[in-house]
């Protein structure tokens, strides 16, 4: 009679381990992807974003008839603006944008759900980060063109290594907005 509670108390416990594992195999693991495989997706994006630019530009130049490039500028920042928001707020959404998905990269909240559209459009208005302070330093000093640019490129280099100082190596951008990149590449 005593050897029957010791059994239950067996089974019990390999009964805990294997749901345990079973958990464990349910739950993803998301790892970061690297920061040159990060940096390398901002690229190709970028590259990409010239035929949104291009599309944008002509549809806005033909919709407001300006006749120099130089003309309505502002009008045409404030337009590209938008464009670029709606597009990343709704490829985010979706989990990535073609850059992404060619680095095997997607976008997540931190509780590895789908981004929400007002999730998306938050990060996007924080990944203005990347460019605004060494624009916004610049502004007051009317600095040169090649310098601003200098600016930028040190700034980008700058901000991409801050993101080993975060636990995750997430941009500092995706942990103010509640967002993370992820290893596409990883079963669930």
């Amino acid at each position: 009679m005593s050897d029957a509670p010791i059994l239950q108390n067996e089974q019990t416990e390999e009964q805990v381990k294997q749901s345990l594992d079973t958990q464990a195999q349910l739950t993803p693991t998301w790892t970061t992807p690297s920061l040159r495989r990060r940096m390398a997706c901002w690229l190709y994006e970028g590259m990409l974003l010239f035929g949104v630019v291009f599309v944008a530009g002509y549809l806005f130049g033909t919709l407001s008839q300006t006749k120099h490039a130089l003309d309505n500028r502002h009008g045409l920042q404030a337009f590209l603006f938008l464009v670029f928001g709606i597009y990343f707020t709704w490829l985010w959404s979706k989990g990535q944008t073609l850059a992404m998905k060619t680095w095997h990269i997607r976008v997540l909240d931190a509780n590895g759900q789908p981004l929400t559209q007002a999730r998306a459009l938050w990060r996007y208005v924080l990944s203005w980060v990347w460019f605004l302070p060494p624009i916004a330093l610049a502004f007051p000093f009317k600095l040169p063109p090649a310098t601003v640019g200098l600016l930028v490129f040190v700034w980008v280099f700058v901000w991409a290594l801050s993101s080993r100082f975060q636990l995750h190596r997430q941009y500092w951008h995706d942990v103010w907005a509640g967002t993370q990149l992820v290893d596409a590449r990883q079963k669930t």
